[in-house]
């Protein structure tokens, strides 16, 4: 039964973010939809009071009620580094089992570029749209890519620079404390 609580909840939270945007093109995306984002914990008072669109459309996300434990990357497909860390990242995601959110944000991009980039790279954790950089400017961000870190009780750590498989596990343990095997 715990196992059908996730299923239920993301069946129900669908229709949130897959409606199509009217002033976007039409995209396949290969990331899946940004809901539950949620699990137990306080909202943070750190993280930007900021709205943002799913990739696979409809309404946004507001990071601000996102609840820890929780992982956000923040990409661009034009990103050296991105390119390199974010199949890493979707590893990461594949090893969560409910136990933590993976969250991507892609940053400045184009939505097409977007797109191909995680097709080929096999990236599909659920992602969110920053055409025009507010995340990377609320959190006074020059530079990609960089991970968030957001532990149970609502405080956030900013990593800002690409990570092997063994340093995002190192992270990951030592800003939300939640273990994870290679």
């Amino acid at each position: 039964m715990r196992r059908l609580v996730p299923l239920i909840v993301a069946a129900l939270a669908l229709s949130a973010c897959t409606a199509a945007d009217p002033d976007e093109p039409e995209i396949p995306s290969p990331f899946a939809t940004c809901s539950p984002l949620g699990s137990s914990g306080v909202a943070s008072t750190e993280i930007p009071d900021i709205s943002l669109p799913c990739f696979t459309g409809g309404e946004g996300v507001k990071l601000r009620d996102l609840r820890g434990p929780a992982v956000i990357n923040l990409w661009a497909s034009w990103c050296g580094p991105c390119r390199e860390e974010l199949p890493v990242i979707q590893g990461l995601a594949d090893r969560a089992d409910g136990r933590f959110t993976v969250l991507g944000v892609d940053i400045g991009d184009d939505r097409a570029a977007a797109a191909d980039f995680a097709t080929t790279r096999g990236v599909n954790f659920p992602t969110l749209y920053d055409r025009e950089k507010r995340l990377l400017d609320e959190l006074g961000l020059a530079t990609l890519p960089a991970t968030v870190f957001i532990d149970a009780d609502g405080g956030m750590y900013v990593h800002r620079a690409a990570m092997d498989v063994d340093q995002l596990i190192e992270q990951v343990k030592k800003h939300t404390g939640v273990t994870v095997t290679r």
